[in-house]
């Protein structure tokens, strides 16, 4: 394997440290997302070790609409890289839109779209990451095939502490995945109730 292939690899793994992605599907209602926050998570990948400050945003059907992903790569291979990734069915010129409170957006080009994901990246640096720890909100926003903006917004409260502090355990991981499937499983038992509801009320 080429040692550039060896970085997209590892980039990749980067992307799928910590939760595991639960994509599907369908739309996603803002107003349904959900998270674990902001947190690190830190694995061995041969000769390289992957630290990656990342944030999740899952709608109520477990589609997982926004990940991001500030992963530092360090031993045979040295590299630092921020990526964001959304669900297929992007309109793929106008890439992913960052913007950081009332600043103007910045568009970061998209790197590549698998069978779940397109993922959008840039270099990791110093200047990117105080822009995030001095803002209190990020939104992103992608574009539909069918022209329409997906904005997402994201908290940047705990970015910090996740940023300079130690990785999270895999027990506390792990805790914190079950504890946002139950909450997700429990807002999918609410919808089906209410349509459910809707669909008798109709019929009477």
């Amino acid at each position: 394997m080429t040692k550039n292939l060896k970085i997209a690899a590892i980039a990749a793994t980067a992307a799928s440290i910590g939760l595991a992605s639960l994509y599907a599907t369908g739309s996603a209602n803002a107003q349904a997302l959900k998270s674990n926050g902001w947190f690190k998570a830190c694995s061995d990948q041969g000769e390289s070790k992957i630290c990656n400050v990342q944030y999740q945003a899952v709608a109520s059907n477990g589609q997982v609409v926004t990940s991001l992903n500030l992963a530092e790569i360090t031993g045979s291979i040295e590299r630092k890289v921020f990526q964001i990734t959304v669900p297929t069915g992007r309109f793929i010129p106008p890439g992913v839109e960052l913007q950081v409170d009332d600043t103007k957006a910045t568009a970061i080009p998209y790197t590549f779209c698998a069978q779940r994901t397109c993922a959008a990246e840039v270099k990791l640096d110093d200047n990117l990451v105080d822009t995030l720890k001095n803002g209190s909100k990020l939104t992103v926003t992608s574009t539909n095939f069918q022209g329409k903006k997906n904005p997402i917004k994201i908290t940047l409260e705990g970015f910090t502490a996740a940023y300079d502090g130690p990785p999270i355990k895999q027990n506390e991981l792990q805790s914190q995945q079950k504890k946002l499937e139950e909450e997700l499983r429990k807002k999918a038992e609410e919808t089906r109730k209410k349509l459910q509801e809707a669909q008798d009320a109709a019929k009477e």
